[in-house]
């Protein structure tokens, strides 16, 4: 969880975001309607307690925070993430050679197929999904590539009264397979892997797992929509024909343009932003032209 190291005492429930006064780092928020970008220096050393607390309060506060400019080696990106969580595992993707935790995200000139297109919060279909998604850039298009990140807390918040109540205590089924479906999940979520998967990641592409499609932020306690089109596949006791006017409406509620913002790239860029509030939607617009990225994930807890 975000919240275990050194500033864990702190009711993030009473803090007013919108009027923190920070000390040891600047903060200027994103274009859009979520995000800031953060300068703290150098981010391949060691951050003072007081500094990684102030880090986590502007991202628990815009959702998705940006550091620029960075040069951090794969071991040290490793141990600037670990300063705000344990490393997660992810399992359709084969990790770097200098570290367990951190996996490659690269999409060669003649791949037409891009990690992370579509509209989802990051495998939601685990039964404990991570709580934030660090992604790093060391090489990037000459133009195009940029990332859409989407406010999913102002967007509950702006939906009627009534319908808020109808939805935030309902559940949804969340799946992988529905990326390309049941035949081509491993061709896809398995990035970069040439093994043939085993018993174990079968059963986890095609499993299924309940969740609520409005989640309370453990945090902050503030409400958000969970239910991506990307991975929800249907609501609990309903079928999927039955389950798609609420979906969809939530998944257009989410993603309207006054509750997105876009990222652009540099090499160097560090985001971090937490899948518990927020969607993403990495954009394929770069035909012919090479992207690596390199990504950790921070461990969740049961959505609630």
């Amino acid at each position: 969880m975000i919240d275990q190291h050194s500033d864990k005492h702190i009711d993030y429930q009473h803090i007013n975001y919108q009027h923190i006064d920070y000390q040891h780092i600047d903060v200027t928020p994103h274009n859009g309607a979520m995000g800031a970008e953060i300068n703290a220096g150098r981010l391949d050393v060691p951050l003072a307690p007081a500094v990684i607390a102030e880090i986590r309060r502007a991202w628990l506060a815009y959702g998705l925070i940006v550091f620029r400019d960075q040069s951090l080696s794969t071991p040290g990106y490793a141990r600037f993430c670990e300063q705000f969580g344990a490393l997660d595992s992810y399992p359709f993707a084969t990790p770097t050679d200098e570290h367990a935790r951190v996996y490659p995200i690269i999409k060669e000139p003649d791949q037409a197929f891009n990690f992370g297109g579509g509209w989802h919060t990051d495998t939601s279909y685990l039964v404990q999904p991570p709580a934030a998604t660090c992604l790093m850039a060391l090489e990037v298009p000459a133009h195009g590539g940029d990332t859409l990140f989407a406010n999913t807390t102002a967007a509950f918040e702006a939906m009627s009264p009534a319908m808020q109540a109808l939805t935030q205590d309902l559940n949804g089924v969340f799946t992988p397979a529905l990326v390309h479906g049941n035949s081509g999940a491993f061709a896809h979520l398995r990035q970069g892997s040439a093994s043939t998967p085993d018993a174990e990641e079968v059963a986890l592409a095609t499993q299924r797992v309940e969740h609520p499609i409005i989640r309370t932020h453990p945090q902050t306690g503030r409400k958000a929509i969970y239910a991506a089109a990307g991975h929800c596949e249907c609501l609990a006791d309903m079928t999927v024909e039955e389950s798609q006017p609420i979906l969809n409406y939530l998944q257009t509620q989410a993603t309207k343009p006054e509750f997105t913002t876009r990222l652009s790239w540099q090499p160097g860029t560090l985001a971090m932003w937490d899948n518990r509030c927020v969607f993403h939607y990495a954009l394929n617009d770069y035909p012919g032209q090479r992207r690596e990225m390199r990504r950790v994930t921070l461990r969740g807890e049961v959505p609630v």
